[in-house]
């Protein structure tokens, strides 16, 4: 256990004492036109893509357990009028 910690401690000071300078990414920085930020759009927009696909796929199983509910039980939803 104190073995992995000195690894661990020693994998963080790495960074800090190598001296080498730290660099904002391209989004940070300003340059939207880098491959890094159009790689970073086109990640955003497939989890955004993702993320519809499973709210619409949800949405669309309701709305077919609404419509098989009630083909199986006509009586229920359309109540007939009686004739005058």
């Amino acid at each position: 256990m104190k073995l992995l910690r000195k690894l661990l401690m020693a994998a963080m000071l790495v960074p800090v004492l190598s001296g080498s300078p730290l660099f904002a990414c391209a989004a940070c920085y300003g340059r939207t036109d880098s491959p890094l930020a159009e790689g970073m759009n086109w990640g955003i927009f497939t989890l955004l893509g993702v993320v519809l696909t499973v709210l619409t796929c949800v949405a669309v199983f309701f709305v077919h357990i609404v419509r098989k509910e009630e083909a199986s039980n006509p009586d229920a939803t359309h109540p007939e009028t009686p004739d005058v």
